[in-house]
């Protein structure tokens, strides 16, 4: 029986003991009164948090919507100058070719 004990790690058995002791401390704190009104709290902020995200995430949506739409009626805007360019000039060339004739 000795020669088990002599061939014992005390240090290692002291530091699994040192680990048991920690982990049942730490789980009667954590699920402690005091522990679940911290989470509750934490949970809390979480949540206003993230409202607050979800707001800013609502008006950039709405301002990149409003930046879209204003870029496509600009650019309806410049296609239609162009045609109307196009015809003008159309009708220019026409007219010199009939004052040639």
């Amino acid at each position: 029986m000795l020669e088990c004990l002599k061939n014992f790690d005390w240090k290692k058995g002291g530091i699994f003991a040192a680990g048991v002791l920690f982990g049942t401390a730490g789980i009667k704190l954590l699920s402690s009164r005091d522990a679940r009104k911290i989470y509750t709290q934490g949970t809390a902020a979480v949540l206003r948090a993230k409202e607050c995200v979800m707001n800013t995430a609502s008006v950039i949506q709405e301002n990149a919507e409003d930046i879209l739409a204003e870029a496509q009626q600009i650019n309806e805007d410049r296609k239609a100058q162009e045609e109307a360019m196009e015809m003008e000039d159309a009708s220019a060339e026409a007219r010199e070719e009939d004052a040639e004739e």
